[in-house]
């Protein structure tokens, strides 16, 4: 299976606080923008910071392997050792993590390595890590 870009826009409500948080902390070469929005490539996918302003949220999380994992969120998957290298990145750029990275459904079909964390207009991105693409849908 050949996989196409995905694209997905959210939106901040600083687009520098994005431009720095996507570009230097996750380390996203930067695409087009204007004044109200960047884009982004995460990974070969594009994705847009558009600027809205802030309004009062409620977090809301579901429980899955024992975290509460935030939604909605959105990410990409990696193999398992891109995904180590990134987590040690976002370490050692000092990121918060939601939900530091870990192995999730260890021992068990499925697993995955999975780190959650949020932008600073407080969306969730979770980044996986799977040794074999194909067990990304097993059951």
């Amino acid at each position: 299976m050949q996989l196409t870009p995905f694209h997905i826009a959210f939106p901040v409500d600083d687009l520098e606080a994005a431009r720095h948080f996507y570009g230097t902390v996750l380390g996203c070469p930067e695409g087009r923008s204007a004044a109200h929005w960047i884009d982004f490539d995460l990974f070969g996918h594009q994705i847009v910071a558009h600027f809205k302003p802030k309004v009062a949220t409620e977090n809301y999380a579901n429980p899955v392997d024992g975290h509460d994992v935030p939604v909605p969120h959105f990410g990409v998957v990696l193999t398992m050792t891109r995904w180590k290298e990134f987590a040690e990145r976002l370490k050692s750029q000092g990121v918060k993590f939601v939900i530091e990275p870990y192995i999730r459904f260890q021992g068990e079909v499925g697993e995955q390595g999975t780190m959650f964390l949020l932008d600073p207009a407080g969306n969730a991105l979770e980044f996986k890590g799977f040794d074999d693409f194909g067990s990304l849908f097993a059951k």
